[in-house]
């Protein structure tokens, strides 16, 4: 990409977003080192407790945010853009779906909120056939389901419909 297009398109900056991410990633860091914190962090009789090693990563987690945040605050100059809106439009038409199916996951199970999400995906990204979305939206979680819960017998998140008809 060439500089005149970064400075004259519009949409978030990269000095906003890089601070923005920084943050959040510190506060995962935190996460990561209250948790450990619970778990204990000390040395055992036996070895390192459980929350030993994690307190460590959640500490250069943690380091590696403040760094960052601290060069992004005080650097000058660039005014590049990260990306315009009409590619985080784009982004987010395939983040947002996904996280919606993660979360329908929990309560419709795997093989439902899949069919939902490639039903999406073929019809709305893509422009697919109705019948070739059908198709292919029931026939990938439905062999998924043979794969996983038949022959490798691993138990994938089920919902009501899955328990409706006995599995």
């Amino acid at each position: 990409m060439s500089d005149d297009r970064n400075t004259a398109a519009s949409g978030p900056s990269q000095r906003n977003v890089e601070i923005g991410l920084a943050i959040l990633i510190g506060i995962f860091g935190l996460t990561i080192i209250g948790g450990a914190i619970k778990a204990g962090i000390g040395w055992g009789f036996d070895g390192p407790q459980a929350g030993f090693f994690p307190f460590y990563v959640g500490l250069l987690v943690v380091v590696a945010s403040a760094v960052t945040l601290y060069q992004e605050l005080t650097a000058t100059g660039s005014k590049k853009i990260f990306a315009d809106w009409g590619q985080l439009k784009q982004v987010l038409s395939v983040a947002i779906p996904t996280l919606v199916y993660i979360i329908m996951i929990a309560f419709l199970g795997i093989y439902v909120s899949s069919v939902a999400l490639i039903a999406y995906f073929m019809l709305v990204i893509s422009s697919f056939s109705y019948l070739r979305t059908a198709l292919i939206a029931i026939l990938v979680p439905l062999l998924t389901f043979i794969v996983f819960e038949k022959w490798f017998l691993v138990a994938l998140p089920k919902g009501p419909l899955e328990r409706m008809l006995g599995y």
